[in-house]
């Protein structure tokens, strides 16, 4: 004997108006309690790049010659 599903089908996710309020609320901007940070200079963080390609190259010309 085969018994069936029963009709009686409840949503797991729950209410469709709750999601959608959930849904709207995580879309909307939440207040910041602190100011953003200010942006950070990259300017020595490339500087301090190119002297270590420099110094990588420099090193390989000696190396190899």
């Amino acid at each position: 004997m085969v018994v069936g599903m029963s009709d009686d089908y409840r949503d797991p996710s729950g209410n469709t108006e709750a999601f959608r309020a959930f849904a709207a609320r995580e879309q909307a901007p939440a207040p910041s309690a602190t100011p953003a940070a200010p942006a950070t200079n990259r300017m020595p963080l490339l500087i301090g790049g190119v002297v270590v390609a420099v110094v990588v190259v420099i090193v390989l010309v000696l190396a190899l010659s």
